[in-house]
């Protein structure tokens, strides 16, 4: 886990764009007691910093970037659970 003073040195990063990122919901650190960031974390804000920098990406259409990726991964979830069952169920394969 890293503070939010680590965050921004290993990622080059200003106090305010942090802030900002957390507060739209783009980056969710554990809060215990302070801010804290894990490995998923700094690869979101990376994923952040190539879509603004590299592919000049829009706030708005981060937002609607990490809304899809956050949905792939959810339904990508939902698969391994449902392929899980079906094999402790005895189900084929298909």
């Amino acid at each position: 886990m890293l503070t939010i003073e680590q965050l921004q040195v290993r990622l080059n990063l200003d106090a305010g764009t942090l802030q900002l990122w957390i507060e739209e919901g783009w980056l969710l650190p554990r809060r215990d007691p302070d801010l804290a960031f894990s490995e998923g974390d700094v690869a979101r804000a990376q994923l952040i910093l190539d879509l603004r920098r590299e592919m000049g990406v829009n706030d708005e259409g981060i937002g609607i970037i990490l809304s899809l990726v956050d949905q792939m991964h959810g339904l990508r979830r939902v698969l391994r659970e449902l392929m899980q069952a079906s094999q402790e169920a005895g189900l084929p394969r298909s």
